[in-house]
């Protein structure tokens, strides 16, 4: 299965600097009185530690100078220390942490209502599985370094220069000496940090290609085992998902690296100044507390440089979540809402205008599927498109929805441009009843109910009759509440279909689209439906695009498609009569009849 246009090796490419974690400013930017409150803990609690060795150097000196009451003072300043310092830390936690769950929320649900508003050509180009990928994957790695990793830095960050700090003033000679080292110590960082970025943001391409690739397959689980394909679709899936398993071993063995060397660097620096320390006590040039508090003065800025190499490299790995994010969050739609959109009526009349229309599907540019179409359809007229596959017939539908543009021409709906009014206002106007009829999670009641959600039981219950649904699914073990599985895995291909109509009735809307509406249905249940349909289309502008050609006998007009163009319109009996595509058609299908 290929991959997505998203996660091709040049998008990996793209710049992958910590800088990419600005993205995250706009989700940050609510919430400023928590990020103050978490800075001010965060500092509290690096404060203490910091205060902490001096309150040892005390109790060291102290047991020194063989002063105990002196030294029960001392013990007791350490202790509260100790508690103010549990209490800082438990407070952080909870700042930081909640503050990292409430981000990561409001971001999830800033991508999916960018991803469900975005036309069908953003999905012709990435997996499904990619984009859910993003919204899992990625922003828990956000939330793991917001609500962790970042705190953990900024910790270290003020460790690490409060005890420089604090080190200079316990011993100047001592520092000099750390300070050498710590060159030693970036230079690793910096250079293979560089690698990390690059193998980061690889990683979670290759984790979101193997979701998106076990996201198609389970999708069509059915065709995949009548296929006998599974073999051949576990090891696509074996193949991409090693392949995130390589890159993802490449980027540990990296950071392995970096941190052998730099917590070698750290720790055998520290053990060559405490050498020369011990040596300045032997020599009475400072007092054995002070060599103490250097020491964990020491030993703090060692630990925190050590923990910035480690968070280092999660915030590599955030920042390229971040940037995955935020290209989905910038994603430029081809189909946009005017910035002043003309306002339909309140009920549509439905008269529908194709002029001039040509347009090409962004997958396929080179082949037209309209060619400068021009098609009028009155208010309450019943007309039947029909052809062979791939003649434009659902192509209309699709651009009446304006889930595409036309390259040329324009689309319009009681005179105004489909492109000068905002999608929901004037799509409320239309009932959509697809070939492959999508069920959702959820009961019976609620798949209906989802053509108008403020229906009634009484309502829905009357859709379900008119659509030949109500038997069967008064038939269910709950009847209309029974949860009909995932892509309504308990119902047969009609029984799925009759629920989408009862769906396209209960919205009562003036505009009705038909995508070989009744293909999966039985004799018998056709029959019943196809009458629903007649009465329903009795008050609608309805477009029916079928193969059948007995459903759309009695249409009003009957509009012949091939290759993307109109070769013939009329009835049924006209079209017969002027021979050409229809009659052959016909012919194929009623060869009694004519």
């Amino acid at each position: 299965m290929a991959r997505s246009t998203d996660s091709s090796d040049e998008d990996r490419e793209k710049s992958k600097k910590i800088s990419a974690l600005q993205g995250l400013s706009p989700f940050v930017k609510p919430y400023k009185m928590q990020v103050v409150l978490t800075l001010i803990a965060l500092t509290a609690t690096a404060a203490l530690s910091l205060i902490l060795p001096i309150a040892v150097r005390r109790v060291v000196d102290g047991f020194t100078a063989g002063d105990a009451h002196l030294l029960d003072e001392y013990f007791g300043a350490a202790l509260a220390v100790a508690a103010l310092l549990a209490l800082g830390t438990g407070t952080r936690y909870f700042l930081v942490t909640r503050l990292g769950e409430r981000i990561v929320a409001d971001m999830r649900k800033a991508v999916f209502s960018r991803v469900i508003g975005l036309s069908p050509e953003f999905f012709e180009k990435t997996l499904t599985g990619e984009v859910l990928s993003r919204i899992t994957t990625d922003t828990t790695i956000i939330q793991s370094v917001i609500g962790s990793s970042l705190s953990v830095a900024l910790r270290n960050i003020l460790m690490f220069i409060g005890g420089m700090i604090l080190m200079l003033f316990t011993s100047a000679k001592l520092t000099g000496l750390v300070l050498l080292i710590v060159p030693g110590v970036l230079i690793p960082i910096i250079v293979l940090g560089r690698r990390l970025r690059v193998l980061s943001r690889e990683n979670q391409d290759w984790i979101a290609a193997s979701s998106g690739s076990a996201s198609e397959a389970l999708s069509a689980v059915g065709t995949v085992q009548a296929y006998t394909h599974e073999a051949r679709t576990i090891a696509q899936f074996d193949d991409v998902t090693e392949k995130a398993f390589g890159s993802a071993a490449k980027r540990i063995f990296t950071r392995a690296i970096m941190t052998v060397i730099v917590i070698f660097l750290i720790f055998s620096g520290v053990v060559g100044v405490l050498w020369v320390g011990a040596r300045d006590v032997q020599d009475d040039l400072m007092s054995t507390g002070a060599l103490v508090q250097f020491v964990i003065y020491a030993i703090l800025v060692a630990g925190a440089v050590g923990s910035l190499s480690e968070v280092w490299s999660e915030l590599q790995r955030a920042a390229g979540a971040t940037e995955r994010l935020v290209e989905l969050l910038e994603t430029q739609d081809q189909v946009n809402d005017p910035v002043s959109p003309v306002k339909s009526l309140d009920r549509s009349s439905g008269n529908i205008r194709f002029d001039d229309v040509t347009f090409h599907y962004p997958s396929r540019p080179d082949v037209a599927a309209l060619k400068d179409l021009t098609l009028d359809v009155k208010a309450g007229e019943t007309v039947a498109l029909v052809g062979p596959s791939g003649a434009g017939k659902s192509t209309i539908l699709q651009l009446l929805l304006r889930f595409y543009d036309p390259d040329q021409g324009d689309v319009y709906l009681d005179g105004h441009a489909l492109g000068d009014m905002e999608r929901a206002d004037f799509r409320r106007h239309i009932a959509l009843v697809a070939q492959d009829p999508v069920i959702f999670a959820g009961s019976a009641m609620e798949n209906i109910r989802f053509g108008r959600p403020d229906a009634s039981e009484d309502d829905v219950i009357a859709a379900a009759k008119a659509a030949a649904a109500h038997d069967f699914l008064q038939a269910l073990p709950e009847g209309y509440q029974s949860e009909l599985g995932e892509r309504g895995v308990m119902l047969s291909g009609g029984q799925k279909q009759r629920i989408a109509i009862a769906r396209a009735i209960l919205r009562d809307a003036p505009v009705l689209l038909l995508d070989e509406a009744t293909s999966a249905l039985d004799a018998e249940s056709e029959r019943a439906v196809q009458h629903a349909i007649d009465d329903l289309a009795k008050d609608r502008t309805t477009l029916i695009v079928a193969h059948r050609l007995a459903t759309v006998k009695k249409a009003d007009r009957i509009v012949v498609f091939e290759e993307g163009q109109i070769v013939a319109s009329g009835t049924h009996e006209s079209l017969v009569k002027e021979g050409g595509l229809y009659a052959r058609l016909a012919k194929l299908q009623f060869t009694s009849e004519v």
